[in-house]
């Protein structure tokens, strides 16, 4: 297999092979470390919200830490997108430090704001489907009336939200991670 004259790879344009080697190398770090952190979520639901913000906020650091590198690794990316990335890798971390800093108090304050935005979604949707006509309005008005129950019971019961949270996160948390395990390329394929 030849690199294409911009010098990048053939499975990836643009992309540098040097930073397909790497850029794999930590997606199957942070996917191995996700299907971890997803299977304890699953299996072990009954952990306590410390225990949960701090396997959390592990995850955010390692995904902050790696999009950090990759901004400093790409070689063609415009400036401004390096300075993104950089910048949203920084944020990711911040947010995972503050995860392991106080973590009852983070899923507190996390199960507070999902509440009411599903508080708000739900009233958006009830307001939306008394304006439309046929099914799709008595759909409408349902969709808001389970948002608002949803949000009302994670607002007054934020232990059941984050418990909630934490297993069909950890589902999520295995689904996407085997995924990104099962769509790399192949190790031969970067290696040439």
């Amino acid at each position: 297999m030849t690199t294409p004259p911009t010098g990048g790879s053939t499975l990836l344009p643009g992309l540098p092979t040097g930073m397909l080697r790497i850029h794999r190398g930590e997606m199957i770090a942070v996917a191995i470390i996700g299907l971890i952190l997803g299977l304890i979520a699953v299996f072990f639901p009954g952990a306590t919200a410390v225990t949960i913000a701090i396997v959390f906020g592990s995850y955010l650091i390692a995904s902050g830490i790696f999009r950090i590198t990759a901004a400093f690794v790409a070689d063609h990316v415009s400036n401004g997108m390096r300075w993104f990335t950089a910048i949203m890798g920084l944020l990711i971390i911040v947010a995972g430090v503050l995860c392991l800093s106080n973590p009852f108090g983070t899923l507190i304050v996390l199960a507070y704001v999902i509440g009411i935005g599903w508080i708000a979604e739900g009233v958006i949707d009830i307001m939306s489907g008394v304006r439309r006509t046929g099914p799709r309005r008595v759909l409408g008005v349902i969709s808001g009336i389970v948002a608002i129950i949803a949000g009302v019971i994670t607002f007054v019961l934020p232990a059941f939200g984050i418990a909630t949270f934490v297993l069909v996160g950890g589902i999520l948390l295995i689904a996407v991670s085997v995924t990104t395990l099962l769509t790399l390329p192949r190790a031969t394929k970067v290696s040439r």
